[in-house]
């Protein structure tokens, strides 16, 4: 499968670095509009610079292709991936879908409307701790999701765009978290409250920190505190999760995820207690291809097979509406319901 790949600076690393690997995708050509990182990355990767392009539409006439990688800045996907959709080329893209809800539910429809596929990159679905939280509450072992809590500590200097966000925090990073709690969850959100601020130190124009409750259509209810301008003590990127469930508790702390059942109610010092069975750890599942990697894999069998993929524009728009329905809460100071 012969793809062009529009963005190839900043996060453009990472696909460039998974289709190289590939053995069943390869570059058709490239696009990048600023000369510098052309230039740059041409040098970098061995690319030829006759076939990095200023425009998708120019990489359109002088090459054929099977599909697109989009890796543009938020507000440039929806151009980018629904002049390729119109080309009737499917689309790996970068998360988030879009910059804007109107844009995301553009693209989403142009998805539906063309019959082609648009796969968006949550790359943190397909990670080793995500597949074992997910096979954990899959399982039945722990019963019923009841509550999660997540928590989210770190403090990039990534400069662009980034820091020019209204809401980096929560459209750029969190979007992670939100959409693996649907992904844990298989549920969507019906009402959120949220409220977000920046502290005085941040080096970000918008909203860098934000607390948030969301109440999912199965009962289950999350909460989430985070900062992408905290100072020490940080979290992993994959963040900190508890889940309160029925027969007991799964805890993920620094990537390791802990597992306590409850065995039962017995005799205590003066009133019944909760009786537990030892603390376990459980080991990450194994994965062959994982993060950028596997989402390749999948978008290469989802083209060649005429499917969609686990995080299609049909499915993600999901993710886009409860990220911005929290942004929704957070200008309003209003509870949102979706």
């Amino acid at each position: 499968m012969k793809v062009i790949q529009v963005g190839i600076g900043g996060m453009g690393n990472a696909w460039l670095h998974a289709v190289g690997k590939s053995e069943v995708v390869d570059f058709a050509g490239f696009v990048e509009i600023n000369d510098d990182i052309a230039r740059q990355q041409a040098e970098a990767y061995g690319l030829d610079p006759a076939r990095i392009y200023p425009s998708l539409p120019a990489a359109l006439e002088a090459v054929a292709a099977d599909a697109v990688i989009n890796v543009t800045p938020p507000q440039f996907h929806r151009e980018v991936t629904v002049c390729a959709l119109e080309a009737g080329l499917p689309v790996m893209q970068e998360k988030p879908l879009a910059g804007n809800l109107e844009d995301a539910r553009a693209i989403a429809a142009a998805a539906e409307d063309t019959g082609v596929l648009c796969s968006v990159a949550q790359n943190y679905r397909y990670l080793p701790l995500s597949q074992t939280i997910k096979n954990v509450l899959d399982s039945g072992e722990l019963g019923a999701v009841a509550a999660l809590n997540i928590a989210f500590y770190k403090g990039p200097h990534f400069g662009g765009f980034r820091e020019e966000m209204a809401h980096p925090l929560i459209v750029d990073m969190a979007i992670h978290q939100f959409d693996a709690m649907r992904y844990f969850l298989g549920s969507d959100a019906v009402t959120i409250s949220a409220r977000s601020w920046n502290p005085p130190w941040s080096w970000y124009a918008g909203d860098a920190s934000a607390s948030v409750h969301i109440s999912f259509a199965n009962g289950a209810q999350a909460s989430y505190t985070g900062s992408w301008c905290s100072q020490a003590l940080e979290t992993t990127w994959n963040a900190n999760w508890r889940f309160e469930c029925e027969h007991g508790v799964l805890l993920v702390e620094d990537d390791k995820v802990v597992l306590q059942k409850l065995l039962g109610v017995g005799e205590g010092p003066g009133a019944l207690v909760n009786v537990h069975e030892e603390r376990r750890e459980v080991p990450l599942v194994h994965m062959e291809r994982m993060a950028q990697d596997y989402l390749l894999g999948e978008f290469y069998g989802a083209v060649t097979q005429g499917t969609l993929t686990g995080t299609s524009a049909q499915d993600n728009i999901k993710t886009m509406e409860l990220v911005f329905g929290i942004v929704r809460a957070c200008d309003s100071g209003q509870p949102v319901t979706l």
